[in-house]
């Protein structure tokens, strides 16, 4: 069983789509982010939502914090279904999670994305001041959270809740750091780069500095709302426009 895809099994048995999208969560959540965006996509695009470990139905299974192990592991899980034209997108650290893993495939000569999404999430070479506080004690961590917008206030009524997603926020922070750490090189696919136009945490010009992170076409958009824009029905659509553009066989 793969356990990073949020699907059922046997998807590498259905017949090959016209194009596969790689959906990758933000730090603190799961794969059920993306579980409004199939109906917005054709029918020949297969949304692919990937689950990381310690969340949802992995909860029990470790998290991983360091940027090597979660490459390797996606390259084994999921490098047998990008035999057909693809497309990562990542929110906040699933972007960073989505560039590392396209760096990964080139840097050993595999087929690149056709297209990278990167939303709310400062380019790596820019502090970033959530990464740098993933250190801080309980309490400290939560004051951050709450400063950026980043905590949903009902989270304060579930104190169980709330202990969750402090640890897991704090190892996914690790990981972001890991990530940053080993970027630098420029893909070749194109970069499609999306912006909250209230988010805290990823401004508009921290977003937009992911240009240098692509010898190809860069494009940013920002779009309405904070830093869970994901949730919205603007940036599917947009990303459901760019791969009709960009898929080398029409998209119904």
């Amino acid at each position: 069983m793969n356990h990073y895809l949020a699907v059922s099994p046997g998807i590498s048995e259905l017949p090959d789509p016209a194009l596969r999208l790689f959906c990758f969560h933000h730090a603190g959540a799961g794969a059920l982010t993306f579980a409004r965006w199939r109906a917005r996509f054709p029918a020949d695009v297969q949304v692919l939502p990937i689950r990381l470990p310690g969340r949802e139905t992995r909860l029990r299974e470790p998290r991983i914090t360091d940027s090597g192990q979660l490459l390797a592991e996606l390259d084994t899980y999921l490098g047998p279904l990008l035999d057909v034209p693809h497309a990562f997108y990542g929110h906040s650290l699933g972007a960073l999670v989505a560039y590392r893993f396209a760096l990964h495939r080139v840097r050993a000569g595999q087929r690149p994305p056709l297209l990278v999404g990167v939303g709310a999430c400062a380019a790596p070479h820019l502090p970033t001041p959530l990464v740098e506080q993933s250190d801080l004690p309980d309490e400290g961590l939560l004051a951050a959270l709450a400063r950026y917008g980043t905590l949903p206030p009902y989270l304060f009524e579930r104190p169980k809740w709330l202990s969750i997603l402090l640890s897991t926020m704090r190892d996914d922070l690790q990981l972001a750091r890991s990530l940053r750490d080993g970027a630098g090189e420029r893909l070749p696919s194109p970069l499609y780069a999306c912006a909250g136009a209230e988010d805290l945490v990823a401004t508009a010009p921290a977003v937009a500095a992911w240009r240098r992170y692509t010898s190809a076409d860069f494009d940013l958009r920002t779009v309405p709302g904070g830093h869970f824009f994901v949730r919205d029905a603007e940036l599917p659509t947009l990303l459901a426009a760019q791969l009709r553009h960009l898929a080398p066989h029409p998209i119904a």
